[in-house]
């Protein structure tokens, strides 16, 4: 089966719990087993994706900063490579196209604002648009901020949201392109998602964002517990990824712009959550 994208409508911010609410209320003909997502280590601190669904062999990589690695693990599970997925345009997460492509002839689908960014996209991809791995499906969100082109693929049946560098362990991207506004409706969009989704980031920041964390919340009980485990998983070389939605709204600090004890911490308390989650940012980037 090749890859398939089902055009919806787009759906304006007002109507993004209507739509939500639509995918996940999907019905399904019959169950489906769940991806296997295999994670590979890149450059310094990048995270690469392998996607493979079982029943079709259809297999999908996200944000490929090389090439090797990847071809490597197809090589060692005997895959072949049919897709090629960009969250954004930055050279750590596309620098790996080329070689891919030209070894499995594969296509690349990324958000049509960048398909003038990233070399030979195959496959422009809208807000709402919904790729077929197999019978699997991706469901892709515009998620402005970081940059202004970035998108994310949540697997709703995977309970799995591949995320770029929109949100991290504990943190979330550098507004290079968007604003703070662009990028906090972004991760409101996020938190709308069940709390047992599973993040899949593309960097692995977690313990220094959590130290950042801890600046902003002391005496968050959860954070303590969450960066304990951290540093256990730090020291023995393991990695901090994938998280839960539910860890995230416990102790990332970008995702409780709400909270009123954090809010007091940055004598905020009667300022908008954009100012809140503003202020965050400027904070974190001079950390």
């Amino acid at each position: 089966m090749g890859m398939i994208i089902r055009k919806h409508n787009h759906y304006p911010a007002k109507d993004v719990k209507n739509y939500y609410t639509m995918i996940f209320n999907e019905s399904l003909s019959y169950p489906r087993p769940m991806l296997t997502i295999l994670q590979i280590s890149a450059l310094t601190d990048n995270y690469i994706y392998l996607l493979h669904d079982p029943e079709s062999k259809e297999t999908a990589v996200i944000d490929p900063p090389v090439a090797k690695p990847v071809l490597n693990l197809l090589n060692e599970q005997n895959w072949s490579l049919k897709y090629i997925l960009n969250t954004h345009h930055h050279w750590d997460h596309i620098g790996g196209n080329d070689e891919l492509k030209r070894a499995n002839r594969c296509q690349i689908a990324a958000s049509r604002y960048d398909q003038t960014r990233i070399p030979e996209v195959d496959i422009a991809l809208d807000e709402g648009d919904v790729i077929q791995l197999g019978d699997q499906q991706l469901n892709v969100f515009e998620t402005p901020g970081h940059t202004l082109g970035h998108i994310v693929f949540y697997a709703k049946e995977s309970q799995a949201l591949f995320c770029g560098d929109t949100l991290f362990g504990m943190g979330c991207g550098r507004l290079f392109e968007g604003s703070a506004e662009q990028m906090w409706h972004s991760l409101l969009r996020i938190k709308l998602l069940p709390a047992e989704t599973h993040i899949y980031c593309a960097h692995e920041y977690t313990e220094n964002n959590g130290r950042f964390a801890l600046t902003l919340e002391p005496q968050n009980s959860r954070l303590h517990q969450r960066m304990s485990q951290i540093r256990q998983q730090r020291v023995a070389g393991l990695s901090t990824i994938p998280s839960t939605l539910a860890d995230e709204l416990a102790t990332n600090p970008f995702l409780r712009t709400d909270c009123t004890e954090l809010q007091t911490q940055l004598g905020l308390q009667n300022a908008s959550e954009i100012e809140v989650f503003a202020k965050i940012r400027q904070l974190k980037d001079k950390f």
